[in-house]
């Protein structure tokens, strides 16, 4: 019976009404939105203040097309990843990462992605489809499952930056941040999650418009276009003067500083002029800066820059009282780390 519809693309007063067509109390509409969202619940048969004959009903009618942790690495840094498989067998990747003071949820947005950054594993996947609100929320829900089991305290943030475009699956990713920041879902403060895009300006704006209450981050890499071009074929598009028009009418409604992330490679983006345009760039909107470890992926001809370079475009953002972190990667050894996730199990 594949004609049955997955329940969770109803939200609770569709649910409630549900129960009211079949001569049942509303109220059991809550009951069963309470299992699906708070508790987690993947199987009719999981709802045990409900009886047989109500869960015998739900399971002629619906299916709960819920994500199973296919496989999953531990590397030697406590990172996590994970290959999660969808119901229609499909299979994404999302990453578990601890430090000292909090754990985060790297989770995937799409099945694969359409904008062929070169220096991306990711982007060697053809898109194959955009992940559903639940299925992204269940990353999440399987993330804090391995958080509290293997770091002894719950998830503190949430970070869009595994497989896929978020802003490509725009409303996909909004309801899922509803439910995850909902008191009748995970009740995560919007706050401690934060929106990786390569930067799509008409979509920034709408994020803005949304008055949605999480972070931005950009992948930018280059404020020089020529450079970002050749390594990000969006910028082609939409370059980095739209792209900066964008954040700041994203600024001017938000408030919210945007993060821009930055790999620095030997001979690409590792010279006086390179430094130079990003400190200009960033001083043209509310800004802060992750300079990001690089991690190879097979064959792909970039380098991780010297340290001096790194050094360099340090001490230069800090002189112009631009704040920087230099992010280390965590999880190489697992193939986990940023730019890395490419489903090799799936191969």
């Amino acid at each position: 019976m594949d004609q049955k519809q997955d329940i969770r693309a109803l939200n609770k007063e569709q649910l409630r009404d549900f129960f009211v067509s079949q001569k049942d109390k509303a109220f059991r509409g809550n009951q069963v939105y309470e299992w699906l969202w708070i508790k987690g619940a993947h199987h009719f048969e999981d709802m045990t203040n409900l009886s047989k004959e109500t869960r015998k009903m739900l399971d002629d009618h619906f299916v709960i097309n819920h994500i199973e942790v296919d496989d999953m690495q531990l590397s030697s840094d406590g990172t996590i990843k994970n290959a999660i498989k969808l119901h229609d067998s499909l299979i994404v990747e999302s990453v578990l990462i601890p430090s000292k003071s909090r754990t985060t949820a790297c989770v995937s947005s799409q099945v694969g992605c359409s904008l062929n950054c070169t220096f991306c594993a990711t982007a060697r996947l053809k898109k194959m489809r955009n992940l559903n609100p639940d299925e992204i929320y269940d990353q999440v829900v399987a993330i804090d499952k391995q958080s509290r089991l293997y770091q002894n305290h719950k998830l503190s943030n949430i970070v869009f930056m595994g497989m896929g475009e978020p802003l490509l699956n725009y409303a996909n990713v909004l309801k899922a941040i509803e439910k995850i920041t909902s008191d009748e879902g995970l009740a995560m403060s919007p706050s401690r999650i934060t929106l990786s895009t390569v930067g799509l300006p008409k979509m920034i704006k709408k994020l803005a418009d949304d008055k949605v209450k999480f972070n931005l981050a950009v992948s930018l890499h280059s404020a020089i276009d020529e450079v970002r071009s050749k390594m990000m074929p969006i910028n082609k598009k939409s370059n980095l003067a739209e792209l900066l028009e964008s954040l700041q009418y994203w600024y001017s409604k938000t408030q919210k500083r945007v993060t821009f992330e930055c790999v620095v490679w030997k001979g690409i983006n590792d010279k006086k002029k390179d430094i130079e345009a990003l400190v200009n760039y960033c001083k043209q909107v509310p800004s802060k800066i992750n300079l990001i470890e690089y991690n190879a992926i097979e064959e792909d001809g970039f380098q991780q820059a010297d340290a001096k370079a790194i050094e360099y475009y340090v001490r230069e953002l800090e002189r112009n009282n631009i704040i920087v972190n230099v992010r280390r990667s965590r999880g190489k050894d697992i193939d986990a780390a940023c730019g890395q996730l490419a489903n090799k199990k799936g191969e």
